[in-house]
């Protein structure tokens, strides 16, 4: 830990370095998904263990809202939640993610009952909620900083998937294109808190923490998607099986 302050700028450019570094861009999986090299059951896995993350995100928001202080913060970081619970029935990322898992063949019911999850993404998402419901409010906006790296991995994901699957249609990646703009602007407002907020080097040490510990979230999940569909393909007791799977049933 540096005992040195360093300008809000210093800060955001350690936080971009961290993002470099440890983003789940760089993931194996991820390259896997983007150069079209998994098969419709892999592409399976992902969206329907994904979809475990984008659910719980408002619920890790909300907690986080209850907590801040002012009218002002609270109304800025309640919009996360309409963004993702949307408004009225049918709307909002959640409903959104739910046309990518029915667009590659997965049953809505099955989905939303979290019935074939794995372990290791359970035990990550739930680990996210529970750090930003327990840890200082300015831990809980560090560890939402990932959204600054948000834009390149979506955008790569958009092509990549378009290009290389034939199961893959403009209409089931709906959930993307809205977070193109959302991210930015969620982001921004994030790092201009923390750099606002963190006043000590302690703090501010706290806020880079906080960060690599969102990315090791968002990294854990694909460990355990690469170790149950790609490599060694063990898939856990009463998890998603696809279809097409060639490995060795846990």
């Amino acid at each position: 830990m540096s005992d040195t302050l360093m300008t809000p700028a210093e800060l955001e450019a350690a936080l971009r370095e961290i993002g470099a570094q440890r983003y789940h861009r760089r993931h194996p999986f991820h390259k896997l998904l983007h150069a079209g090299r998994l098969r419709r059951g892999q592409v399976q896995a992902w969206a329907l263990n994904r979809y475990y993350y984008q659910c719980q995100i408002p619920a890790k928001d909300a907690s986080l809202l209850a907590r801040l202080p002012t009218p002002e913060e609270r109304r800025e970081w309640r919009s996360r939640l309409v963004d993702h619970d949307g408004d009225a029935p049918g709307t909002g990322g959640i409903a959104r993610w739910l046309k990518l898992t029915q667009g590659v063949g997965l049953d809505d019911g099955y989905v939303t009952s979290t019935a074939g999850l794995l372990p290791g993404t359970r035990f990550a998402v739930d680990a996210y909620v529970h750090f930003v419901r327990e840890r200082t409010i300015l831990e809980a906006v560090a560890s939402s900083l990932t959204e600054l790296f948000a834009p390149t991995i979506i955008s790569e994901r958009m092509a990549g998937m378009l290009e290389h699957y034939d199961f893959i249609r403009e209409e089931t990646l709906a959930y993307f294109r809205p977070r193109l703009k959302q991210a930015p602007m969620d982001s921004a407002y994030a790092l201009n808190y923390v750099q606002q907020h963190a006043h000590t080097p302690e703090q501010q040490t706290a806020v880079l923490d906080a960060l690599r510990f969102k990315c090791n979230v968002l990294w854990s999940q694909l460990d355990a998607l690469y170790f149950a569909y790609v490599e060694p393909a063990i898939i856990p007791p009463g998890c998603f099986v696809p279809d097409d799977h060639h490995g060795t049933q846990g």
